[in-house]
């Protein structure tokens, strides 16, 4: 028997029964976390890799009848992982659990979720049907790089926001925040932007990328801080170039905020040579080697925002007051 907090009122509880959550290899700490915040331990799972580098998962607890929460991210090894996944969530039906969530805080090969060039493959909706296919009931996932990937399942899916720990990283970590511009790396980001500067009530610019006289700045930025927002961070090249003309543009400090931290290649050492004073990203991916390495990146924590999901789906409840607010 768990009990544990109700996210409106602090001053009411609430009995948890039924309820499972494994952990994947790909994130552990961020479902410890999640956990913590449930006021459950996270059931036993063994998983380990054969010889012939085929993955083997032993779930070492019963999980029939129970509505079970599995909570894998999509960056890292990112093939290992979903395989993982899936193997995880059949493994789950075969033991006769009641449900089975996958709780994926940064949905894989959701870049690939359009066809874009002739004979290109659409592999975001691929991921989609293995999920279904495994035996999937109920996906959660947080800020997708494309909304219409929800509808590449037949299964509910539920897509949270960063946005609203974002504002709240904004109002408690910048001086003088009211005057900021929120600002776009590209055109495609402007949607993502003007949310956040509505809400903060704040000036909007954008980075527009033209051919004949390279970026510039579509907006007034002059004299003031500058808050790059983008949903993924990948090579870093295109908030790096932003962070330049934005400087050159007469911003006194420029700072990015993405959803997904996915840093490969040399992007680590691009935003320390950058004119970026501060990274945040979220734990939606683990960040601790990367925070060696860099005096700029901080991290935002979302388990609060997940583990809320969870006991509102388990429970029945609705998870839309999710979408504008931060619970306890």
């Amino acid at each position: 028997m768990v009990f544990v907090h109700l996210a409106q009122s602090p001053s009411h509880f609430i009995i948890m029964r039924g309820i499972k959550v494994l952990s994947g290899s790909s994130h552990p700490a961020l479902t410890g976390l999640i956990c913590d915040k449930l006021g459950i331990q996270p059931s036993e799972v063994v998983t380990k890799k054969f010889a012939n580098m085929e993955t083997n998962v032993e779930i070492r607890e019963s999980v029939r009848g129970e509505d079970v929460y599995i909570i894998q991210t999509g960056e890292g090894k990112v093939n290992d992982n979903l395989m993982e996944l899936l193997i995880m969530i059949s493994a789950c039906k075969t033991a006769s659990a009641a449900r089975v969530t996958a709780v994926i805080p940064c949905f894989p090969y959701a870049r690939q979720c359009k066809k874009d060039a002739s004979r290109a493959p659409i592999s975001a909706k691929l991921v989609a049907n293995m999920l279904s296919a495994a035996g999937a009931d109920h996906i959660i996932t947080m800020d997708l790089h494309a909304s219409q990937i929800q509808g590449f399942f037949d299964i509910p899916v539920d897509n949270l926001f960063a946005e609203p720990t974002q504002i709240q990283w904004i109002k408690e970590n910048v001086p003088g925040w009211r005057d900021v511009v929120m600002v776009s790396p590209d055109a495609g980001g402007t949607k993502r932007v003007t949310s956040i500067a509505d809400r903060l009530k704040l000036d909007f610019a954008i980075v527009h990328r033209e051919r004949k006289t390279g970026n510039t700045v579509i907006g007034d930025v002059q004299g003031k801080v500058a808050v790059l927002v983008d949903d993924m961070g990948f090579t870093c090249k295109t908030i790096c170039q932003a962070a330049t003309v934005l400087k050159d543009a007469g911003a006194t400090k420029v700072l990015a905020i993405l959803s997904h931290g996915i840093f490969c290649e040399e992007a680590m050492d691009r935003l320390n040579d950058s004119n970026l004073t501060t990274v945040v990203v979220t734990n939606s991916i683990p960040q601790d080697t990367n925070m060696e390495s860099s005096q700029v990146l901080k991290v935002i924590d979302i388990s609060s925002v997940l583990s809320e999901a969870i006991r509102r789906t388990h429970n029945g409840e609705s998870v839309s007051y999710l979408f504008d607010h931060v619970p306890y």
